[in-house]
């Protein structure tokens, strides 16, 4: 087991990518705490956990907020009793333009996306210094390396998040804390079922589905467990001379 012992932290931990990383962290020995908006679904995938014999709780985050992301760490931290791994997942999709992002699509975005790791950061990251060290994962995105038409929000928040690991990674580099990111391309989950149906007018959910399948190189858009398994290598000691990176789980998307 690769993360046997070891406490870990999983914003956005309910659903899609967040529950995948939850449920392999888990499999591999980890104590999890799932901290997701959606409260009952993170109780429920906790108790599911516990039922097969692992260790997880479900906390309410809003990581969006302040205060929310403070109490959420703070009880996470108390039920696991330290913490060695945070997971920032949590995040949030629309698009739209500079000209036609309303500025509540924009703030939003770059509230959740990428102030809410700087939020659940600063309150998870004394723990973990307290503990000795230990990794912490962001979820960015292919969209913050590459430019995407219609998310122009989106991408500069992604894009924020890639240079805020690298800022974390020299920051506590001298605390035995190693800080990457993972930037995906489209992963079949409920965000992307979201994404397809908003644009539904410029057709069908599946031929959009389709579409964002044939910007890889591979062709097929990817898993949640293929995400999960890189979250995994990134807070296991298998990459324990990694930090700073970005690791691309694109399909070859970025690479064309």
């Amino acid at each position: 087991m690769r993360l046997k012992g070891r406490r870990a932290i999983v914003t956005g931990g309910a659903s899609g990518i967040g529950r995948a990383i939850a449920e392999k962290f888990a499999a591999e020995g980890a104590a999890v705490a799932i901290c997701d908006l959606n409260v009952t679904a993170a109780k429920a995938l906790a108790a599911e956990l516990t039922a097969k014999g692992h260790r997880a709780c479900g906390v309410a985050c809003d990581v969006a907020k302040t205060e929310s992301a403070k109490k959420a760490v703070t009880e996470a931290v108390a039920a696991l009793g330290g913490l060695d791994i945070l997971v920032n997942n949590a995040g949030i999709e629309t698009t739209g333009s500079v000209t036609t992002a309303t500025d509540e699509d924009w703030e939003r975005q770059i509230a959740v996306n990428l102030n809410g790791v700087f939020r659940v950061s600063r309150f998870a990251i004394p723990e973990i210094i307290k503990s000795g060290g230990g990794a912490v994962v962001n979820m960015s995105s292919v969209g913050g390396l590459v430019a995407v038409k219609e998310f122009s929000a989106y991408g500069a928040s992604k894009a924020g998040v890639i240079q805020l690991t690298r800022s974390m990674a020299a920051d506590y580099a001298e605390n035995n804390i190693r800080v990457n990111c993972i930037c995906p391309a489209a992963v079949q989950t409920p965000l992307l079922d979201r994404a397809c149906d908003r644009l539904k007018g410029h057709g069908a959910p599946e031929e959009i589905r389709k579409l964002y399948a044939s910007f890889t190189l591979l062709k097929r858009v990817g898993t949640a467990e293929e995400i999960a398994n890189c979250a995994l290598f990134l807070a296991s000691d298998e990459s324990s001379f990694v930090t700073g990176h970005a690791l691309v789980a694109d399909g070859g998307f970025s690479c064309q």
